[in-house]
């Protein structure tokens, strides 16, 4: 309170009676402490402003009431009760400006302060059909989903497979808390082992991808920490991450979706899916759950884009067994059928078929003798002991009385079923009235190597049957519709396509935006990008880490880059030349040779003449070399390399790789 308004406090207006006017005063002196107090709250200089204005306030409130105490007094209202109450009036501003001074500096001090970001790396999975990877980053922990690999190309020579690069992943080790499997497919395990060789990290599945994983560690020799989960179970991992696993249907047993709470929201990855209502196992999908998740809030959700270019429905699981029972039942021959190892439940129906047409079953693979070993040992499959006959003794049963299951439903060159086609398997010979069953659909790319095999078994007199002519396969990925369902029941704030190439990719994108979601809320993103995700929006980072695939050769991983892979094409087009020579140190001299050796370029003894006029060729290119004294070996090579490539191409039109090699005697 000013001095001013002290002095007009101790000489109040003459007042309209004695008892009034004491009064008057006092409240005069209240109100004013309180405008002080008020003006106090505000907090700096913004509250030394607002106290001065308040004491102005005040001071023009007491003077007014000065001159009013002057004049004639409003009725029931003395002068002095008018000028507290307007005091009054001026606190109580003052302190609500106060007040909602101090609320305004909190609430600025909130919106500054950053929602919680998660952050999505897809290491494999994207613009690929294969080497399914994702990691999961909140602060200093980060969760992995999927472990694949892929199949190598036509143009990648030599190599067995391919995984992804968790060159990020070691970087960040310390960080991470668990990996967890959502199916047991190859494009979603087979990388596991290679994983676990450079990163020790928790295991997280139902008990049938972990029984897989398990077989493949012992293949290498190695040992993990496994955890299984069931369906409907919820665990934690780290302090941030809580996972939920959801019982979907697929065509592999024991297959989850996720729905994985962050702090910064939900989150909801589909695996690999189909909806299938009438399941052989009996296991649907609970819808009822999936509904409830979308209600609750799902801020971003990842799905299958495999089969998003098919329209309409897949078929249930049941359409292939009501189709392969047709087939058994109007057979007096031996029946060989080759399937996806991984798919227990169609190895089931078969059997199931065989036992109904009292048939005897054999098991030719060795993927498939392990997995059904497997599925038997978990309970997965049901196989009575007395119809199970060892491959080299199914010669001894009756071909009508005979069911033989294998791999190599996609053509593989080392298969089971290649080799009986090329007459290499040891226990299995094709004969005349052979039923050949290819229960799969040629995946993109193996379509040549399945006709191959088609036809060598047709040559060999047997009658086969694939999904071209009958419905003897049934695919394990949503198609439209069912994506559309799936869309509508998870409802999530953001969407990103996964699973798929580009052109599955943007056909997804373009499904969830005729579903309603804006275009600026779907992102495509390319292995190794980042999408950092929070509660208010979603930003795109591209090339965060490095996902360049990484080759396996034989026991080498990552040691067959892009230069031996074109060394390797280059080989398989037009062959090699090796040019050998020995050179006499002192005098500098071709002390023998050169000589030719050629493999993959022309047939020696029915092209002498090319390889000696390529001897006297190469031989006048390192007599000039050494007439101009010429030490460098190094420009040596260089010179008969180029001086050979240009003679060869000019007599062949081909370019073989030239490899010249100097002995120093």
């Amino acid at each position: 309170m000013s001095e001013e308004t002290k002095m007009t406090s101790r000489k109040p207006a003459k007042p309209a009676g004695k008892n009034t006017s004491s009064r008057s005063g006092s409240g005069q002196k209240n109100t004013g402490r309180k405008a002080s107090a008020g003006n106090r709250t505000g907090g700096g200089k913004q509250g030394t402003n607002r106290k001065t204005a308040s004491a102005r306030s005040g001071s023009s409130a007491k003077n007014h009431a000065g001159r009013s105490g002057a004049g004639k007094a409003a009725p029931g209202k003395s002068a002095s009760g008018k000028a507290a109450e307007a005091v009054k009036t001026a606190g109580r501003t003052s302190k609500a400006a106060g007040s909602a001074g101090a609320r305004g500096a909190a609430s600025r001090g909130r919106r500054k302060k950053a929602a919680p970001a998660v952050k999505i790396i897809p290491l494999g999975g994207l613009h690929e059909i294969g080497k399914n990877m994702t990691a999961l980053e909140y602060e200093d922990e980060i969760i992995i989903v999927d472990c694949g690999l892929s199949f190598p190309d036509d143009d990648m020579f030599g190599i067995d497979k391919v995984i992804p690069d968790f060159s990020y992943l070691e970087k960040n080790s310390k960080k991470i808390k668990g990996l967890i499997i959502t199916h047991g497919h190859e494009d979603h395990i087979g990388g596991v082992p290679y994983l676990l060789k450079v990163i020790n990290v928790p295991i997280y599945g139902t008990r049938f991808p972990l029984g897989l994983i398990e077989n493949k560690l012992k293949e290498h020799g190695m040992k993990a920490r496994m955890h299984t989960v069931k369906a409907g179970q919820t665990f934690k991992l780290g302090k941030h991450f809580s996972v939920e696993a959801l019982r979907i249907t697929h065509s592999i047993a024991d297959s989850i979706c996720l729905s994985i709470t962050t702090p910064a929201g939900k989150i909801f990855h589909t695996g690999d899916f189909k909806i299938d209502y009438t399941p052989v196992d009996g296991d649907p999908i609970d819808f009822a759950r999936l509904a409830q998740i979308g209600s609750e809030g799902v801020l971003l959700m990842m799905a299958d884009s495999t089969n998003v270019l098919r329209q309409g429905y897949t078929a249930s699981e049941r359409v292939v067994g009501k189709t392969l029972g047709n087939i058994f039942r109007g057979c007096n021959s031996r029946i060989i059928i080759a399937t996806f190892s991984s798919n227990v439940h169609r190895i089931q129906k078969i059997v199931d078929l065989a036992k109904e047409c009292g048939r005897k079953v054999a098991v030719s693979g060795r993927s498939m003798v392990n997995v059904v070993e497997l599925a038997t040992e978990l309970g997965y499959m049901k196989i009575p002991s007395n119809m199970l006959v060892d491959l080299n003794k199914a010669k001894n049963v009756p071909d009508k009385e005979m069911v033989i299951i294998t791999t190599g439903s996609q053509g593989e060159p080392m298969s089971a079923l290649a080799r009986m086609a090329s007459s290499e398997h040891k226990a299995i010979k094709i004969k005349r009235g052979d039923r050949v069953i290819l229960s799969s659909s040629p995946v993109p790319g193996n379509e040549l190597t399945v006709a191959n095999v088609v036809n060598k078994l047709v040559e060999k007199g047997a009658e086969v049957i694939y999904s071209d002519i009958a419905d003897i396969h049934v695919s394990g990925h949503a198609c439209q519709e069912e994506l559309k369902l799936m869309h509508s029941l998870i409802r999530p704030k953001f969407f990103m396509p996964v699973h798929g190439e580009y052109r599955h990719l943007q056909t997804h994108a373009d499904l969830a935006h005729t579903l309603g979601m804006p275009k600026d809320n779907v992102f495509l993103l390319s292995n190794g990008d980042c999408l950092t995700v929070s509660e208010d929006n979603a930003v795109k980072t591209e090339k965060v880490a490095e996902a360049e695939g990484i080759m396996v050769d034989g026991l080498g991983v990552g040691d067959v880059g892009n230069i031996v892979l074109r060394d390797r094409r280059l080989l398989s087009e037009s062959g090699l030349i090796i040019l050998v020579a020995a050179i006499d140190r002192y005098s500098n001299r071709i002390a023998s040779g050169p000589d030719i050796i050629s493999r993959g370029f022309v047939y020696v003894r029915e092209n002498e003449d090319l390889i000696d006029e390529a001897c006297r060729k190469a031989e006048e290119i390192l007599e000039e070399c050494i007439a101009k004294d010429m030490k460098d070996w190094n420009g040596m090579k260089t010179a008969v390399r180029e001086g050979l490539r240009k003679f060869i191409y000019a007599k062949t039109k081909r370019s073989p790789v030239i490899l010249p090699i100097f002995l120093e005697v």
